[in-house]
């Protein structure tokens, strides 16, 4: 569901009433628990947390007038999607999202490479999302992704 939107709060505006306290929240966990570096951004699709150009100048290899994105949130039709580039670029902290996910939450993980969606949205683990945010520094996610182009 693309949003066309500025700012969050206009996109926060544009969002089904039952979005609204949900996107808020996870906005906020995220604020709250990325590590120093990464910047909040907001695309036409919703939230971004990037390397800025000042710690990576290359940007998006696919589009170098883009930063480098880390985690994007965003509303679709039937859920809402957290894209969390460090589980696909890193197995060793999809297995730890894996084995922790039920700890935190009755649903079942429903995911796909990079993306976590989520249906219901009293079941949204914030706090497993805080712990997921804080195991990656920007210099980290740089180091990943370069690895990850190596392979291609």
């Amino acid at each position: 569901m693309q949003i066309l939107a500025a700012n969050f709060e206009e996109y926060l505006d544009k969002l089904p009433e039952d979005r609204k306290e949900p996107i808020t929240k996870l906005r906020q966990t995220l604020i709250d628990n990325l590590p120093e570096g990464f910047e909040e951004t907001q695309g036409a699709y919703g939230l971004g947390y990037c390397v800025p150009f000042s710690l990576y100048p290359a940007g998006y290899h696919c589009d170098p007038s883009k930063p480098l994105y880390f985690i994007n949130v965003m509303s679709q039709k039937n859920y809402i999607a957290l894209h969390h580039m460090g589980l696909y670029g890193s197995k060793e902290l999809l297995d730890w999202f894996v084995s922790e996910y039920p700890n935190y939450s009755k649903q079942k993980l429903d995911m796909g490479k990079g993306c976590v969606r989520f249906k219901k949205m009293d079941q949204i683990p914030y706090q497993l999302i805080g712990e997921l945010a804080r195991k990656i520094t920007p210099q980290k996610w740089v180091e990943v992704y370069g690895n990850l182009l190596q392979r291609k």
